[in-house]
């Protein structure tokens, strides 16, 4: 666990203060995040047709929370259909010891015991026009419920979407919420992946942003993207780098690219920008992005990005 120990001590060193947002959150300029029924073709932009997300707890917080899943079931106004709406998607929250620091859940394959850590809800959500656009919560749960991690300063939960049946797109959102028939911010908490699933606006003026956390174990990182559709460019934005391109991916593959990291970019963020094609619009684009270190380890992306979002500096040079 020592390459998480410089992530929260590099938060309570900087003394920032953390408030829960949506997930995608609001400065990240997604729309929604994306799951596929079980039964879909890669095509459509869900590799494996699973997003696992977890949600971080601080210590201070004491009273029960609940996770919020907006538009959970695949049918309606939102979601994407092929021919007829007929998937199933599970939504499944885990605690307890494993849930996080079982690195099964952080890989880029579903690969291991990802869903280790103990049950705590699940629900399987059809097209039920029940909760077309509306808000599900899952709750409450005791903080102490998570698995509890010094090095983060708090505990952790695991969310899982992963398509059951069907061959439709689910496209939703989550909120970490003290209520649960409104959003109200847990203050300190946040959210982080370490494999971001998600729809891009189809509005060609938008520009998308994540936020990777690079330890201070890192000097390289390999940054993957699938399925990019032609969808204009990919920009990496840090202390060191101004826009550097990044390759983008075709339809239905992978693609993988390695970048070094200066001393100056350890313990901080980086800004992954996606700008939409100017000249040609390319409407319900989902893509999958992962980024990993010279160890083949996961880095995870937060919602709302551990000390800030990056300002380049000009005095920096990659060596």
């Amino acid at each position: 666990m020592i390459k998480y120990v410089s992530v929260i001590l590099f938060v309570l060193a900087f003394g920032m203060p953390l408030f829960s947002q949506p997930a995608p959150a609001i400065d990240e300029n997604i729309p929604y995040l994306m799951t596929f029924g079980g039964n879909a073709i890669t095509t459509w932009g869900d590799d494996d047709f699973c997003q696992i997300f977890f949600c971080l707890i601080p210590s201070s917080q004491t009273d029960p929370v609940y996770i919020r899943v907006y538009d959970p079931d695949t049918g309606g106004a939102l979601d994407e259909v092929k021919e007829a709406f007929n998937s199933v998607i599970n939504f499944s929250i885990y605690g307890g010891i494993g849930c996080w620091s079982d690195t099964a859940a952080h890989s880029i394959r579903l690969t291991g015991n990802y869903k280790r850590g103990y049950l705590l809800s699940s629900k399987s959500f059809g097209n039920d026009l029940k909760y077309d656009k509306k808000w599900h919560s899952f709750g409450p749960f005791n903080p102490s419920e998570g698995e509890d991690d010094e090095t983060l300063g708090g505990h952790v939960f695991k969310i899982i979407a992963q398509g059951i049946s069907g061959d439709d797109g689910n496209i939703y959102k989550y909120f970490l919420s003290t209520s649960p028939v409104e959003n109200t911010a847990v203050e300190g908490g946040n959210f982080f992946t370490y494999k971001y699933h998600f729809r891009l606006s189809d509005d060609q003026k938008h520009v998308c942003q994540i936020y990777p956390f690079v330890d201070d174990r890192t000097i390289s990182i390999e940054i993957s993207n699938f399925d990019w559709d032609n969808d204009g460019i990919i920009r990496i934005f840090s202390v060191a780098k101004n826009g550097l391109l990044c390759d983008v991916s075709g339809e239905d593959n992978w693609i993988v690219r390695r970048y070094p990291i200066v001393a100056e970019e350890k313990n901080s963020t980086i800004e992954i920008q996606f700008i939409k094609n100017q000249s040609l619009q390319v409407r319900n684009n989902n893509v999958v992005v992962a980024i990993r270190n010279q160890y083949n380890e996961s880095l995870p992306f937060y919602v709302i990005p551990i000390g800030g979002v990056p300002v380049y500096s000009p005095k920096i040079r990659m060596r």
